[in-house]
């Protein structure tokens, strides 16, 4: 363009045209190497023979055990099985040490093979940790909050629902669904199935109940025979309440024991509860209990903080207050979370909405 004088054409494509090119060549040839990277990066990891890594990932894929479960000592973790529980879950040392001896009983093959891993009935008071044992084991177990199925026994209090847990008959709405409790055991067999306040259920959810607790198998409505021996069952109940409420604080739950059980023993027919490996009596919280459980929550609250590149700092006398104010003997935790939520969450929800606060500053509380 120069040679024949236009000036106009030359300017363009050397301040224009020409840059753009290069700039796609460069981002093109940036492209390939990342390609050629990835793939000898992916013939490395797959190399020329099949590893204990390599099946182990297959497995975990079948199963829906992770690798790292299968790869690491069993033996030791099952050894300090309580010690990672009492992390998550405060002041029920006796009932997280009943948990962890029938889970090694049965991970030591001592159990009948016929029968599900374990199965337990928790009893106690409102907001005293059962439901967040249950959570624990289900991580520790299979080592994510995935493998835990919780049913809701308020929504099986009549007889004409007790058929949703296998499926609706034929020619019913939702026979093709199969049913709530049979479908998500057979589409993942190892995990924790939680009945959540089985007070409430129908007498024949119970009867249902019987051929999984025995023989560790159910038959569902498409008659397909749904294996539970991979499984760990956990009855949670507020039966018995009313008496652990009336004991003096700081009292443990087991000097109200033969009281609690009289009651359940007449709400639960003898062979349903000879089928539970273990009744569980969870204690009422002590204010020294607290203090842990506030330290748990805040913990909580720092980690969903840190997904937003902030942090919390929290005085002494911030923890010492929601420990004092947040104390129900009655209630147990769920006070504190309400507390939380009220004089933490919600200022601090107010002030990333009004951008008072950027990333990488500390809230203080």
């Amino acid at each position: 363009a120069q040679n024949v004088g236009n000036y106009a054409r030359a300017g363009e494509l050397m301040h224009s045209v020409i840059p753009k090119l290069e700039i796609e060549v460069a981002h093109e040839e940036q492209e390939e190497e990342q390609a050629k990277k990835s793939s000898t990066k992916s013939r490395t990891s797959l190399g020329d023979a099949v590893t204990a890594d390599h099946v182990a990932e297959v497995v975990a894929q079948t199963t829906g055990i992770p690798a790292s479960t299968l790869m690491e000592g069993e033996k030791q973790r099952l050894l300090k099985m309580e010690d990672h529980i009492n992390q998550h879950v405060i002041g029920q040392e006796e009932a997280v040490k009943a948990v962890s001896n029938c889970v090694r009983l049965a991970r030591a093959g001592l159990h009948a093979h016929n029968r599900p891993l374990g199965v337990f009935m928790f009893l106690g008071p409102t907001g005293v940790g059962k439901t967040e044992l249950t959570k624990s084991l289900s991580e520790f177990l299979f080592q994510t909050p995935q493998a835990l199925t919780r049913i809701d026994m308020s929504e099986y209090m009549e007889k004409f629902n007790v058929s949703r847990l296998v499926g609706a008959p034929p020619g019913y709405v939702g026979y093709e669904s199969g049913g709530t409790l049979t479908e998500a055991v057979r589409r993942r067999p190892y995990q924790v199935v939680l009945f959540d306040e089985f007070e409430k259920a129908h007498r024949d959810v119970s009867n249902i109940l019987l051929q999984v607790l025995d023989e560790g198998r159910l038959t569902d409505s498409h008659g397909r025979v749904v294996d539970f021996r991979n499984t760990v069952i956990i009855l949670t109940s507020n039966l018995g309440s009313e008496i652990l409420a009336g004991l003096p604080e700081g009292a443990p739950s087991s000097m109200a024991e033969g009281d609690v059980m009289n009651i359940v023993r007449s709400h639960y027919a003898p062979e349903f509860l000879n089928r539970i490996d273990e009744l569980v009596l969870f204690n009422r919280l002590k204010r020294e209990d607290i203090h842990s459980i506030v330290d748990l929550q805040l913990r909580q609250v720092d980690g969903l903080l840190e997904e937003k590149e902030l942090a919390m700092k929290v005085s002494p006398e911030a923890e010492d207050w929601l420990a004092d104010v947040g104390y129900s003997p009655l209630y147990g935790a769920r006070p504190l979370k309400r507390l939380i939520q009220q004089h933490v969450l919600n200022p601090m929800a107010i002030k990333l909405l009004e951008g008072a606060v950027a990333p990488g500053q500390a809230l203080h509380v």
